[in-house]
C-alpha cells in the first residue's frame, strides 16, 4: 500500500476530514435561509420513524433532527462511509454500519446485521435514517426501507433537502454539494405505513409509493430552493 493510501485509510485522517466536514455543514446551515414544507410537520411527527432520502442528497439531513430526538443513520462500511460516519457523529447522530446491495452482496456489505440493528434502534425509540436507493442504481427505491417499516411497525417519511447554491456532480447518484449562503428547501412527505402481514404485492406497492413520494418531495425541494414554486417560509427546524 502506498504512503498516500495509508494516510487516507488512517483513523486520524478520517477523523480530521469528518470533523472538517461537520464544521462545513454547520456553516452551510447557519448562513442559509430555511423553508420547511409542510411548516406543521413537527406538530404531527411522532418518533420513532424511518426517514428516507435519495443518495447524494443527504448531507444536511442531520440538521432536521430536533434536539430532543434520538437518531441513527445507516452508513456503508466503505472508506468514504467511515468519513461520513465521523461527520454524522460530530453532528449528534449515531451510526449503523452496513448497506444494501445487488448481486448477492447483501451479507458481505453488512446488510443483514445492519437491518437487525435498525429494527432494534427503532424499538428503542430512535429515529432511523437511510437512503432508499441501493448503489449504483440511482432513484430506484429498494425493498430494504419497506421491509424495515414492515418489521418495525414504524412509518416511513420521505424527505428531501435542496440548496439554491450547490455543486452537482455527474456521477451515479447525482451528488449535490451544498454551499453556504443558500436558500434551503426542506420537504417531508406523508407517512407511509406497511402492514406486518403484507404480502409480496403489498410490499411492492409500498416500494413504488416510497419511490414516487421521494421523487415528489425531491422535485419540490429544488423548486423551493430555486424559487420556481411559491412557498411560504416555515419555522426553522
Amino acid at each position: 500500500m502506498s504512503l498516500l493510501k495509508r494516510i487516507v485509510a488512517s483513523s486520524a485522517f478520517q477523523e480530521a476530514v469528518g470533523a472538517a466536514g461537520a464544521w462545513y455543514l454547520k456553516l452551510v446551515w447557519a448562513t442559509s435561509t430555511k423553508i420547511l414544507e409542510p411548516a406543521s410537520i413537527y406538530e404531527t411527527f411522532r418518533p420513532p420513524v424511518i426517514v428516507t432520502m435519495w443518495h447524494g442528497q443527504h448531507f444536511l439531513m442531520p440538521f432536521v433532527r430536533r434536539k430532543q430526538d434520538r437518531a441513527k443513520v445507516l452508513i456503508s462500511r466503505h472508506r468514504d462511509g467511515e468519513i461520513n460516519a465521523r461527520a454524522a457523529e460530530h453532528l449528534g447522530v449515531g451510526t449503523i454500519r452496513g448497506s444494501g446491495a445487488h448481486n448477492g452482496e447483501f451479507h458481505r456489505k453488512g446488510g443483514a446485521s445492519a437491518f437487525t440493528e435498525m429494527v432494534e434502534a427503532l424499538n428503542s425509540g430512535y429515529n432511523v435514517a437511510l437512503t432508499a436507493d441501493v448503489p449504483k442504481i440511482s432513484r430506484v427505491a429498494g425493498m430494504g426501507v419497506v421491509k424495515l417499516a414492515q418489521y418495525s411497525g414504524c412509518p416511513i417519511y420521505a424527505g428531501a433537502i435542496a440548496t439554491s447554491r450547490r455543486v452537482e456532480l455527474d456521477n451515479w447518484d447525482r451528488t449535490a454539494f451544498n454551499l453556504p449562503f443558500s436558500r434551503i428547501g426542506i420537504v417531508a412527505g406523508e407517512p407511509i405505513r406497511v402492514a406486518q402481514d403484507a404480502d409480496a404485492d403489498a410490499l411492492e406497492a409500498a416500494r413504488q409509493k416510497v419511490e414516487s413520494e421521494l421523487n415528489r418531495v425531491t422535485a419540490r425541494a429544488y423548486e423551493i430552493a430555486d424559487r420556481k414554486g411559491s412557498a411560504k417560509e416555515g419555522s426553522k427546524p
